[in-house]
């Protein structure tokens, strides 16, 4: 096959999903705490700040920050090579570039987590907030955090839909494990997909607005939710999407595919539903 993964694509990339998974566990589980013991949802970095009271603390955060670098080299080589066969049509060069920003996204996070555990500040604040200060200050910038806002709602609502239609299963290998954690892989897309539409939504009105102080990251994702009607629950339910999105990064370290290192033939839970609709299928 033509551009065929190397095969140590394959071990940075089960590192970096397994990176993923940690930091989305950590987030999950103290907005899951909030809902049964109160206090407010914490965003990303803050989170992970509190692994630094740990024993071993600023270990933690260097082998996350580590393994989310390798997310980003995984994402960055995945783009290049098309190791998930997405083409060069218009579509697939969509797709690629979609890889390759949500890659740099969490490098950057990745270099900022590693920063946190050299004992260095991590900017302090409302990050998120900051950097859209940033881009607005540049020419055209509240066209461009609005634009960019749009995008992010877009992957949100990839995220959503890929969860919904099963897309996660094309590149997870058929095992009586993987069976068995699908339902709650799929509840997992569907929940990042909310928090990343919402921090898209604030991104928009920030740059519609020209006030980057409307910018607002996982933690103001889930406050906004929070204090919606019937927040609560919704809250609650997120909370536990999280940690299915966190299930769903391990199930990725441990059994996902690279389909230009793996080749055709290795059976996935998508080419099982579809033998089963087949056999399903009426005459």
């Amino acid at each position: 096959m033509a551009n065929k993964a190397p095969a140590w694509v394959v071990p940075v990339m089960r590192t970096g999903y397994g990176a993923r998974g940690v930091v989305y566990l950590i987030v999950g589980g103290l907005a899951l705490w909030a809902v049964f013991w109160g206090g407010a949802a914490q965003g990303t970095q803050n989170a992970l700040a509190d692994l630094k009271q740990l024993a071993f603390g600023n270990l933690l955060l260097w082998l996350i920050g580590l393994g989310l670098v390798a997310y980003m080299v995984w994402r960055l080589i995945d783009a290049a090579m098309d190791l998930e066969d997405y083409g060069s049509g218009a579509k697939g060069i969509f797709a690629r570039l979609a890889q390759a920003v949500t890659g740099l996204i969490h490098g950057a996070l990745g270099l900022s987590i590693i920063r946190l555990g050299m004992g260095q500040a991590s900017g302090g604040g409302n990050g998120a907030e900051n950097w859209t200060a940033r881009l607005m200050s540049l020419p055209y910038g509240p066209s461009l955090v609005a634009v960019l806002g749009a995008a992010v709602i877009g992957a949100g609502l990839y995220y959503m839909q890929k969860g919904l239609r099963g897309k996660y299963r094309e590149d997870i290998r058929i095992t009586p494990v993987t069976r068995k954690l699908d339902p709650l892989m799929k509840l997992g897309f569907v929940a990042e997909g909310v928090i990343v539409a919402t921090i898209g939504g604030f991104l928009l009105y920030a740059g519609l607005t020209s006030d980057p102080g409307q910018a607002g990251g996982v933690g103001q994702a889930l406050g906004y939710i929070r204090s919606m009607e019937y927040g609560a629950f919704l809250f609650a339910v997120i909370a536990v999407g999280l940690l299915c999105f966190a299930l769903e990064n391990m199930v990725e370290a441990v059994y996902r595919i690279v389909p230009r290192h793996a080749g055709p033939d290795v059976g996935t839970l998508a080419a099982e539903a579809k033998a089963k609709a087949r056999a399903h299928a009426p005459g």
